[in-house]
């Protein structure tokens, strides 16, 4: 695409040096070249950076950038491998695309930014009428359990006791405590119907 449009407006509409003669000179620290490269370029420059990135005022921050780059990096235009306004148009077509990517990510951010603080109203009465089945439900199912099943599951999640803290209570090996727990607790899930 960069040779159609090179070659649909070519560089002959000016007397003097070429533009690659004068990308040269600007990579050599001329600043005179650097301004008629800058004069017979921007039209076409910023013309194709509004066209990736539609919104007028950050395609004029973009160009700035792009001649600021062609400025640091004139040393590195090659001849042989390309025209100057193709090495051009390739580094702002880049830098209009990073724009784009840069100010969708920043949309994408401050919308999951703004989900995240989105205050969801709450419906109290359904989540304490929730929360009351749930209760029922757990007492139901601790019902199920074995005395010592239930001992230990109660004194491990109500008492906030240690499998060890429940051994040395009930005076039952440490073992015989872990083995209550997980009987209990497949039970209990299996009461609950939770799946594992």
């Amino acid at each position: 695409m960069l040779e159609r449009v090179v070659e649909v407006h070519g560089e002959a509409e000016a007397s003097g040096p070429g533009l690659d003669d004068l990308l040269v000179a600007t990579g050599a620290g001329d600043r005179v070249a650097f301004g008629a490269l800058y004069d017979r370029t921007v039209a076409r420059v910023l013309g194709l950076i509004r066209r990736v990135v539609i919104d007028a005022g950050q395609a004029e921050e973009v160009a700035q950038e792009v001649y600021l780059e062609i400025w640091r990096t004139a040393p590195r235009f090659e001849r042989d491998r390309g025209s100057a306004i193709a090495w051009m148009f390739t580094l702002a077509h880049r830098r209009a695309v990073d724009r784009v990517r840069s100010s969708q990510s920043a949309r994408d951010r401050d919308a999951r930014i703004g989900a995240r603080d989105l205050e969801v109203p709450a419906d109290t009465v359904a989540e304490t009428a929730e929360v009351r089945i749930e209760h029922a439900r757990a007492k139901d199912a601790l019902a199920e359990l074995s005395e010592p099943q239930r001992e230990c599951v109660v004194l491990a999640y109500y008492g906030g006791l240690t499998q060890t803290e429940i051994a040395d209570r009930l005076h039952v090996p440490l073992g015989t405590v872990k083995t209550r727990m997980r009987d209990g607790m497949i039970r209990l899930r299996r009461a609950m119907g939770v799946s594992t």
